[in-house]
């Protein structure tokens, strides 16, 4: 299974948010801490707070911080919400005309549709607070902000 690269970095996001999660940080050093684009971040951020994981705080004093909500969010939770449910073979064409000719006896749909709900179903076993545990996402630098 392999997720997006927009999924990817919402769950990077998070789990150094998690690692901080008294802390307000800058969406700018969160970027560089994570070493991804600043707009990509700031895609995320805007996300993940839509969808109640993170507190979000506009202006020059503000920042990001992960709630109590996005530190007990299940990693396959997050993942269903962000890349939904869609089969991971492309059976049609995009506009829907054209599908496989194998489409009426073919087993794999249903193969891969309980093999990604296997592979969610084992993330929701680890909320992001328990991803996040790593001493390393501790270390990396941030400056403090009064």
């Amino acid at each position: 299974m392999r997720i997006n690269a927009f999924s990817d970095v919402c769950l990077r996001l998070l789990m150094l948010l998690a690692s901080r999660p008294d802390t307000l940080l800058k969406t700018r050093d969160i970027a560089e801490a994570i070493d991804i684009p600043y707009n990509q971040v700031s895609k995320a951020v805007h996300r993940l707070g839509q969808l109640g994981h993170l507190d979000v705080k506009r202006g020059r004093t503000g920042g990001v911080q992960i709630n109590p909500s996005g530190l007990s969010l299940g990693a396959g939770t997050l993942l269903r919400s962000l890349e939904g449910q869609g089969d991971l073979a492309e059976c049609t064409t995009a506009d829907g005309a054209d599908a496989c000719p194998l489409i009426a006896g073919c087993r794999l749909r249903t193969a891969l549709g309980r093999a990604q709900e296997a592979f969610y179903q084992e993330l929701d076993r680890w909320p992001i607070r328990d991803l996040a545990t790593s001493p390393a996402l501790r270390t990396l630098p941030f400056p403090t902000f009064p």
